[in-house]
Order: C-alpha cells, then structure tokens, then sequence
C-alpha cells in the first residue's frame, strides 16, 4: 500500500531559541556540575556493586565526560574482557584448550580435553548502576542549586 500524500511545517524557532537560551543560561553551569557529579556517582555505585575476586574488574572501571555544544553527558563503561560475563552471566559451555592438546590446572588428576563449565549467574553491577542515573542527578542539580558545599 502507498500513500501519496505529505505535509509540510513550517515552525519559527528563533524566539522560542532565544527564550530557552535565557532560561539555560543561569543554570547551564549548574547542570555541568550536576552532570559531573552523577558521571562519578554512577561510577563508583558500579564500582561498589562490581564483585570482587582479583579487583581488576572492579579498578577498571571508568567514567568519561562527553561534551558538544551545550549538550553535556557521560559514559561509564570497563575495558575488560570478561565484564559482559559477569553482567549478564554465562550458558553452560565446552571449555577446550586454546593451545596443546589439553587442559590442566593445579589439583587435577590428570589433563583433560576439554571441561563441561556448568555456566555462571549474572551478577549485574553496571545495569544498577546507570538506573540510580536520575535519583543521583536530582540530588546532585539541588544540592548545586541549593549552593551545598563542593564534594
């Protein structure tokens, strides 16, 4: 089925711009603080849910701010390899060699061929982490308004 037909608007935007520059522009340095400040929240509320065995998981993760033109952000994120594993957990999988012909660890009786891993639950730590985004920015944005001392 096609359709043949279209509209076009045509909306002024230019006072509508203006008034909203006004507007942001008293509190545009408190939303960059607010912002700032939730970027390390949720940073270290990962960190705090983060499990911990070696703590290269939890010491990797990071945070970054990620500016352009009046709009401000943040990403959180970990470089190691096996973060999504502990997030979302693991199906049970075959386990096989990389190199050789087969696997050993300390305490086995003998190598084997390959393992049977049973899978691993999710512990997520990253996913609760970005969902406290909005109760960290709303406590950040008053306590900035509100002229609370710096952290």
């Amino acid at each position: 089925m096609r359709f043949n037909a279209s509209a076009t608007t045509r909306i002024n935007t230019r006072a509508y711009e203006r008034g909203l520059r006004r507007a942001l522009g008293g509190m545009s340095d408190d939303v960059k603080t607010a912002v700032g400040r939730t970027r390390i929240d949720v940073q270290n509320e990962a960190r705090r849910r983060a499990p911990v065995d070696t703590g290269r998981l939890r010491s990797s993760i990071v945070s970054r701010e990620e500016s352009s033109g009046r709009a401000v952000g943040y990403t959180v994120g970990t470089n190691v390899k096996y973060a999504e594993d502990v997030e979302n957990g693991t199906a049970p999988h075959v386990i096989v060699p990389k190199n050789g012909k087969a696997l050993y660890w300390p305490g086995a009786r003998h190598p084997v061929g390959k393992v049977n891993h049973p899978g691993t639950r999710a512990q997520p730590f990253m996913r609760p982490a970005i969902e406290m985004t909005e109760i960290f920015f709303r406590a950040n944005l008053s306590q900035v308004r509100a002229g609370r001392g710096r952290r």
